[in-house]
C-alpha cells in the first residue's frame, strides 16, 4: 500500500491521468484526516475550489489542496515527535501512568479525526494546520471552558458519533468534538447539561 509521501508525488505528477490524481489526494486522507475522511476532504475541496464530487479538477487546485494537508500534517507529526520525546522522559523519571491527554492522544495516532467532525458538511473554516495548531497550543495549557479552534463557548453533548469516544462535546460553532482534555470540569458538566438524547 503506497504512503502519503509517495501518494503526494501521484498528486503532483503533471504525467499522471487527472483521474488518479484526485484518487491520490483522496488516498492521502486514509493516513492524514483531521476532521475524519469526509469532512477533511469536504474541507479541502472548498478551500481549494473544487467541488467534492468533481470528476475532473483543475490539476493546480488539486495541489493546493495536496499542499494544505501536507502543511497541516508537518504540524501534526512535529506535535507527536515532541509527545513522544516526553512520555520517554516521564518513564525515564516514573511517571508511569498516563493522564487524560495521554489517553486522548491514544485514540488519534496517526492525526485521524484529531479534530472530528461527525457532520461532514460542517467543519471549521481556517487552514487546517492553524486549526490543528490552536488544537495543540489548548493541549498544552491548562483546560478552558471553550472550543480551542474557535472560541465558541455552546457545546452540546452528542452520542452516537461516528468515532472513538462515541460521545462528547461538539462545538456548536466548528462542529468539531471537542477533545476533553482541554475542556475544564465545569465546562464539561455544563456540555453535559445541554447534551442531545438521540444519536446524531
Amino acid at each position: 500500500m503506497a504512503g502519503f509521501r509517495s501518494l503526494a508525488r501521484q498528486v503532483r505528477d503533471p504525467d499522471c491521468d487527472l483521474a488518479l490524481r484526485r484518487y491520490s489526494l483522496r488516498k492521502c486522507l486514509e493516513k492524514f484526516a483531521p476532521y475524519g475522511h469526509r469532512a477533511t476532504w469536504d474541507h479541502l475541496c472548498s478551500r481549494a475550489g473544487f467541488g467534492p464530487e468533481d470528476r475532473s479538477p483543475d490539476p493546480a487546485r488539486l495541489v493546493a489542496a495536496l499542499e494544505e494537508l501536507e502543511e497541516a500534517r508537518d504540524v501534526w507529526l512535529a506535535y507527536e515527535t515532541d509527545f513522544t520525546e516526553r512520555r520517554k522522559r516521564e518513564k525515564h523519571d516514573g511517571l508511569r501512568r498516563p493522564g487524560s491527554v495521554d489517553d486522548w492522544h491514544r485514540l488519534t495516532w496517526g492525526g485521524f479525526g484529531v479534530a472530528w467532525c461527525d457532520d461532514p458538511r460542517v467543519h471549521p473554516r481556517a487552514p487546517l494546520a492553524e486549526v490543528l495548531r490552536r488544537l495543540i497550543a489548548a493541549l498544552e495549557r491548562e483546560p478552558g471552558t471553550s472550543c480551542p479552534v474557535c472560541g465558541e463557548e455552546h457545546l452540546v453533548w452528542k452520542y452516537g458519533l461516528d468515532h472513538e469516544p462515541s460521545s462528547g462535546p461538539v462545538c456548536t460553532g466548528c462542529g468539531i468534538l471537542v477533545p476533553r482534555p482541554v475542556l475544564s470540569p465545569p465546562a464539561l458538566r455544563h456540555a453535559g447539561r445541554g447534551r442531545q438524547l438521540t444519536p446524531v
